[in-house]
């Protein structure tokens, strides 16, 4: 399987995964340490070693170039490329640089964007998982609050209790005529 390929479904698998994270009123450190939290809980149910703040391969910029960037979470996988995930709320160059970076080392790079829209997509080989959530004002006047509630799963409407085809055809009464004067 290519590695394109293997991260169009590893990002897939990752989006089905947050799909079921929920949560209210949390704080934008709050909303991203559930989520690093969620994308550990994900790898661990593959059977992956997991990284927190993993180094990077990339060195930090100036004047700190001489320490490496750090990575949200990083797996080793027993087969197949290491996966690194970015956990952003804001779409910021930087990540894109450093995933990239990985990219180039070989590793699938995946980049969790969360927030309330609007999401920019990453460049190529870059696969990008989106988290939509709700946000407002923080009523003590500290920032804003996040939320993500459950989607509502709702099953159609039953139209009618008999089974398509079983019912027997019914002669409806035509309305009286109209007596032309």
């Amino acid at each position: 399987m290519a590695v394109g390929e293997e991260g169009r479904q590893l990002a897939v698998s990752l989006a089905e995964h947050i799909d079921r994270v929920t949560f209210t009123d949390l704080t934008t450190d709050q909303v991203t340490a559930r989520l690093i939290d969620a994308v550990v809980g994900w790898a661990r149910g593959h059977g992956w070693r997991v990284y927190r703040r993993a180094p990077s391969v990339l060195s930090l910029p100036p004047p700190m170039s001489a320490q490496q960037s750090v990575l949200d979470v990083a797996c080793a996988r027993p087969a197949g490329p290491p996966v690194v995930v970015e956990i952003d709320h804001g779409t910021r160059r930087r990540t894109w640089e450093k995933l990239l970076a990985e990219a180039d080392a070989g590793r699938i790079p995946l980049w969790l964007r969360w927030g309330t829209g609007r999401f920019t997509p990453p460049p190529p080989p870059i696969q990008m998982v989106t988290c939509e959530v709700t946000g407002r004002p923080d009523p003590v006047g500290q920032g804003r609050l996040h939320s993500r509630l459950p989607r509502a799963e709702k099953q159609p409407p039953a139209h009618s209790a008999a089974p398509v085809g079983a019912a027997d055809a019914v002669e409806l009464p035509l309305p009286p005529a109209a007596s032309a004067e």
